[in-house]
């Protein structure tokens, strides 16, 4: 009873000072351009700055700093789902989302905060954008991407990837060059090459560590591989990251460079 009439007057609090929801079909708009990897959509939420605005959003919490973390956290749960049920990866989706809360975690404003909401959702979006790219794949092939995914952070041999494809290794081989335009060897080095650019540019692990992380044969070699694809060393790929991002100046309602 006594939380019944908490309920009554803070609803009466909250109508009293016209604070209302967002519209719904503005909020699965917004999800649904994630979820189609409509980058261009995506970029101008971002640019309007529609995170930080306290319109329309729901109170969670009396702090601002607080109530902002916690529509984080619903953000990333809600364009993980949407992205699963567009085709990305579950354990993928689901990942990424506590990467990114895990990351918002330690942030201690609310401008760091919605600098990083945008680079989440901008993420997902190029993900999505990637797997929309992707010709119409084959369920052998389909099985092998998804294995790939699962297991990126290992040692991935052609054997265990066909096994789990219920195919052959050779046969395997020839459909995925045919249906992707790209080796197996290689498809899986540019997802884990991806993984890493993800890994230097919003996490503070070592290199070493990300070489581990991957599985990579030693550090020397995916310092090797990683120039051989990018044109630049893991070192100052994530240096050059930083510099952009401290010349970045937050105005009122937007980011410009």
């Amino acid at each position: 009873m006594a939380m019944e009439k908490e309920w009554l007057a803070e609803s009466f609090r909250q109508r009293e000072i016209t604070r209302s929801h967002r519209a719904l079909e503005s909020e699965f708009a917004f999800y649904d351009a994630v979820r189609n990897g409509d980058l261009e959509f995506v970029r101008r939420n971002c640019e309007s700055n529609d995170f930080a605005k306290a319109a329309g959003m729901g109170i969670l919490s009396e702090s601002d700093l607080q109530n902002m973390r916690y529509h984080f956290i619903i953000t990333a749960a809600l364009v993980s789902r949407f992205c699963v049920e567009g085709g990305m990866v579950l354990e993928q989706a689901y990942g990424l989302s506590d990467f990114y809360i895990t990351r918002m975690d330690r942030l201690m404003n609310s401008e760091d905060i919605v600098q990083l909401h945008h680079v989440m959702v901008l993420d997902f979006t190029e993900r999505m954008n990637g797997l929309r790219q992707l010709p119409e794949i084959t369920k052998p092939v389909k099985c092998a991407v998804d294995y790939i995914y699962l297991h990126l952070h290992e040692k991935i041999a052609l054997n265990e990837l066909a096994e789990s494809a219920g195919v052959s290794p050779g046969y395997l081989s020839k459909l995925f060059r045919k249906e992707l335009g790209i080796n197996v060897s290689d498809y899986i080095t540019e997802l884990k090459i991806d993984e890493a650019k993800n890994l230097l540019k919003y996490s503070d692990m070592p290199i070493v560590e990300i070489a581990n992380y991957l599985a990579f044969a030693s550090q020397s070699y995916f310092v090797h591989v990683f120039h051989k694809r990018m044109g630049t060393t893991p070192r100052k790929y994530r240096e050059s990251f930083y510099q952009r991002e401290r010349s970045l100046v937050w105005t009122r309602d937007k980011l410009i460079p």
